[in-house]
C-alpha cells in the first residue's frame, strides 16, 4: 500500500508542474534564466502558422488531459476508482504531458520527457499495475 501511496503521490506532483504551462510566469531577472514552462515559442506550431491565442488554447488542452487523466491513475492506484482504468488514465495522461513537453519543448523539459517515457513503459510495456508484486512476466 505504501508504494500505490507514493505512486500517487509521484503522479500528482508530475501533472501539478505543469500547471506552470497555463500559469502567469514569474518576473525576469537581469541574471536569471528564462522560464521554461511558455506557450510563446513552439518549434512546431510556429512552422504550422499557429497564432499565440491558438497556442495557448492547445496548452491548455493537454494539461487539462494530463491532470484529469493522471489524477484518475492516481486514484486507480489508490484503489478509489477501479483498478482497471489505470492503464489508460496512465497512457492519455503521460501521452498529453509528452506532447505538451515535446510540442513546447525547453531543455529544462528533457527530465518531465523522460519521466513520461517512463511512465508509457511501465504501464503500457512492462504491464506494471499498482497493487501488484511485481512487472508482468516476472
Amino acid at each position: 500500500m505504501v508504494t500505490n501511496v507514493l505512486v500517487a503521490s509521484f503522479l500528482v506532483a508530475h501533472a501539478a508542474i505543469h500547471l506552470a504551462f497555463i500559469a502567469p510566469s514569474p518576473p525576469a531577472t537581469a541574471d536569471g534564466p528564462a522560464w521554461p514552462f511558455t506557450t510563446n515559442d513552439s518549434w512546431l506550431l510556429e512552422r504550422l502558422g499557429l497564432d499565440p491565442a491558438a497556442k495557448r488554447v492547445l496548452a491548455g488542452a493537454l494539461v487539462a488531459a494530463t491532470l484529469i487523466a493522471l489524477a484518475i491513475a492516481a486514484l486507480a492506484a489508490l484503489g478509489v476508482v477501479p483498478v482497471g482504468l489505470w492503464v489508460a488514465a496512465l497512457t492519455v495522461g503521460a501521452g498529453a504531458s509528452l506532447m505538451l513537453l515535446i510540442v513546447f519543448f525547453h531543455p529544462w523539459l528533457g527530465l518531465g520527457i523522460a519521466i513520461d517515457v517512463g511512465l508509457l513503459w511501465a504501464g503500457l510495456l512492462a504491464g506494471w499495475v499498482p497493487g501488484s508484486s511485481g512487472l508482468a512476466g516476472s
